[in-house]
C-alpha cells in the first residue's frame, strides 16, 4: 500500500505521462492526460486519461499499473500572457463576425465554366487546394441564462438556440468526461464515447436502459419490463379503475417511431418526425445522439427541426438504426444538422444510405444542400466517399458528342444533377486531385486506379435509395406561425 501511495500522490489532474493500451492484443505506452481522478468501491484511486493526439471516445479510466509515473509532465502555470491570448483569441472571432455582418465575401473557388474531361496529356500541375471559408455568415445569439446555470464567464462566442444540435463551442472539466458507462438498447449494448447531458442520478447506474421504442431511459431491467409489458387489465377489479387508468397511461404502445411513415423498400423504413409534435422521442433522440457526437451542444429546443429515422423492421417492430435532422427553415441551404448511425450498424452501407436518403429529399424540394458543420470525423469521411462516389458517377456515365469529342460538363451542371452544393463539389474534387487548370480551364484528371476504386465502392452498396417509393411532399414553413 505505501508504495501504491507514493506515484499516486505525484499524479495531479493536468499532467501527462505514459498510459499502457491494450491495442488489439498489444501492450502499447501512449501520452495521456489526467482529466479526473476518483475511488472505486475498494478505495483504489483511478485515473480518467484522455490520450494525446487520439480521439476523444478512447478516453477511459485506468488503474495505477497502468501508468508510468516516472515520466510525468506536469502544466505549466498560466500567468497573464495566457489570458491575453484567451481574449485574443475572443476579440479575433468577434472581428469575424462583424466581418461576416459586414457583407465580406469569401474568395470565389473557382469559374462556373470549368470544363471535365476524362484524361490529361503530361506536364500538368494539379490545382493547389484552396480553404473552403464555412463560417457562418450571421451572429451567434446568446445562449440563454437557464443553459449555464454555473453564470462561467466565457470568452468564446455562444451557440444558437435555433435547435436541439448546434455547434459544439464550450469544452469544460464536466462534458470531456464520459457519464454513462453502458446503453441498454434492444438487444444490443453500447458503450458511449462522450459526455450526454443525462439526468445525474442516472449516472450512478453501470447499466442505463432505454426503451427501443420511444427511447425513454430507465434505471433498470424491472423498470424496463414494466415499461415494456403489455396493458392487460382485466384482472383488476372496479375499486382498482385508477390504477387501470394510470396503467394505460404509464405503457409503451410503440413498436415504431412517432411520426409519418415516407419509405420502405425490403425491411429498410423511414419516418418522419416533427420535433414539436413528438418532443419527448425528439429529445430522448438527441440524448442518445450526444452519445456519440462529440461536436455538437445538446438544447432541449426541438421545435424548428424535423427527425428522419430510419429503422430495419421485423415480426418484433421497426428498430432504429440511425438518423439525421434538419431544420425547417434553413437560410444555408442545410440539408442535414445532425446525422448518426449507431455504431452496431456502422460498416454496413447505413451511413451512406441516410446520406443518399438526405440529397433525395433536397432533390425533391428542387434545390442543393449541404451537412451543417463541422462534421465529425467518421461524418467528414462518409460524406466525402459520398460525394466522391455520386460525382464520379455522374461524369464517367458522360458520352462523346456526335463529333467524337471529349465529353464536357460545368461544375453547375454536377450540382444540378446531384443536388450537392457547388463549395462541396469543388472541395471534393481538390481532396481527391481530379481538378487541375489547364491552357485556361479546368478539367477533371480521372486516371484508371481511381475508376477501378469507384467501381469497387460501388459494388459494395448493396442498398439504395428508390427515389419512387419515396411517399412525401416538400412543405413551405415559412407560411406556418410556430411550425
Amino acid at each position: 500500500m505505501a508504495e501504491e501511495s507514493k506515484p499516486a500522490h505525484l499524479i495531479t489532474e493536468g499532467c501527462r505521462l505514459p498510459v499502457k493500451r491494450d491495442l488489439e492484443g498489444t501492450q502499447e505506452w501512449h501520452l495521456a492526460e489526467v482529466l479526473s481522478m476518483k475511488e472505486n468501491n475498494g478505495g483504489r484511486k483511478q485515473y480518467y486519461v484522455h490520450f494525446v493526439d487520439f480521439n476523444k471516445r478512447l478516453d477511459e479510466w485506468v488503474d495505477i499499473e497502468r501508468l508510468d509515473h516516472t515520466k510525468i509532465q506536469y502544466p505549466k502555470k498560466e500567468g497573464k500572457t495566457q489570458r491575453h491570448r484567451g481574449n485574443s483569441a475572443s476579440a479575433a472571432a468577434v472581428a469575424a463576425i462583424a466581418a461576416n455582418l459586414s457583407g465580406a465575401k469569401s474568395r470565389h473557388a473557382s469559374p462556373d465554366k470549368e470544363v471535365i474531361v476524362n484524361g490529361v496529356t503530361d506536364g500538368v500541375k494539379p490545382v493547389k487546394k484552396a480553404p473552403v471559408n464555412r463560417k457562418r455568415k450571421h451572429p451567434m445569439e446568446i445562449v440563454a441564462e437557464e443553459n449555464n446555470p454555473d453564470g462561467q464567464d466565457n470568452c468564446e462566442p455562444t451557440p444558437r438556440l435555433t435547435g436541439s444540435m448546434t455547434t459544439h463551442v464550450n469544452d469544460d472539466k464536466v462534458s470531456r468526461i464520459k457519464n454513462i458507462p453502458c446503453i441498454e438498447i434492444g438487444k444490443y449494448r453500447l458503450k458511449p464515447w462522450y459526455f450526454s447531458p443525462y439526468p445525474i442520478e442516472l449516472t450512478k447506474y453501470d447499466t442505463v436502459y432505454l426503451c427501443e421504442w420511444c427511447l425513454k431511459y430507465i434505471k433498470s431491467v424491472t423498470c424496463l419490463k414494466r415499461h415494456l409489458v403489455s396493458n392487460n387489465v382485466k384482472h383488476l377489479v372496479s375499486d382498482d379503475l385508477f390504477m387501470v387508468y394510470f396503467l394505460s397511461q404509464t405503457k409503451c404502445p410503440l413498436k415504431y417511431p412517432p411520426g409519418t411513415e415516407i419509405y420502405r423498400k425490403n425491411s429498410i423504413s423511414f419516418f418522419e418526425i416533427d420535433g414539436r409534435k413528438n418532443k419527448n422521442y425528439a429529445q430522448n433522440l438527441c440524448l442518445l445522439a450526444k452519445c456519440f457526437l462529440d461536436h455538437k451542444t445538446l438544447y432541449y429546443d426541438t421545435d424548428p427541426f424535423l427527425f428522419y429515422v430510419m429503422t430495419e423492421h421485423d415480426n418484433k417492430g421497426f428498430h432504429l438504426v440511425g438518423y439525421f435532422s434538419k431544420e425547417k427553415e434553413s437560410t444555408e441551404d442545410y440539408n442535414v444538422a445532425c446525422i448518426l448511425t449507431l455504431p452496431p450498424h456502422q460498416r454496413k452501407g447505413f451511413g451512406k444510405l441516410l446520406i443518399e436518403f438526405s440529397y433525395s429529399l433536397s432533390r425533391l424540394e428542387g434545390k442543393v444542400g449541404t451537412p451543417e458543420k463541422p462534421l465529425s470525423d467518421l461524418g467528414l469521411l462518409s460524406y466525402r466517399s459520398y460525394w466522391t462516389n455520386t460525382i464520379l458517377e455522374i461524369v464517367l456515365n458522360l458520352k462523346n458528342n456526335k463529333e467524337g469529342e471529349r465529353p464536357q460538363i460545368t461544375i453547375n451542371e454536377i450540382c444540378e444533377r446531384t443536388c450537392i452544393k457547388k463549395e462541396d463539389v469543388i472541395s471534393t474534387l481538390q481532396h481527391r486531385n481530379l481538378i487541375n487548370y489547364y491552357k485556361g480551364q479546368y478539367i477533371l484528371v480521372i486516371s484508371d486506379e481511381v475508376i477501378e476504386g469507384h467501381k469497387r465502392s460501388m459494388a459494395k452498396r448493396k442498398m439504395r435509395i428508390e427515389e419512387k417509393s419515396i411517399s412525401w411532399a416538400p412543405k413551405d414553413w415559412t407560411k406556418r406561425g410556430k411550425w
